[in-house]
């Protein structure tokens, strides 16, 4: 008896068709470039979940940036007045304050400058 995978091929088929949803021309249409485009986009997916942290932590640096030198600080200095002065939030945290509540970042701005001032070594 001869065996032709019809239901088999036709759920394989399926499968990579709607992974490729969305795909422009013969890459969401044909099988071969659908199979290739996938492989491709799996690829880029892996990649890129690594490289949307190092973005992401690119962006807040930026936003506490701003921020810090508005309050005349820069960024270096104001990380280097946190550790000296023991306050143990993130970047992700700082420029969520840094944006959204101005009045709790300018103290904790304050905080790391007198620290700064404490230091031996630092002179402003």
């Amino acid at each position: 008896m001869r065996t032709t995978r019809g239901a088999a091929r036709r759920q394989s088929k399926k499968r990579l068709f709607k992974r490729a949803k969305g795909f422009r021309g013969g890459r969401g249409k044909l099988l071969r470039t659908v199979k290739e485009t996938i492989v491709r986009a799996d690829c880029y997916a892996t990649r890129d979940r690594r490289v949307r942290k190092r973005d992401f932590r690119s962006l807040w640096i930026t936003r506490i940036n701003a921020a810090v030198r508005n309050l005349g600080l820069r960024y270096s200095e104001f990380i280097r007045g946190l550790k000296a002065s023991n306050i143990l939030l993130d970047r992700k945290v700082l420029a969520e304050l840094a944006v959204n509540d101005q009045k709790a970042f300018a103290e904790i701005v304050d905080t790391a400058k007198k620290a700064l001032s404490e230091l031996s070594w630092y002179k402003k």
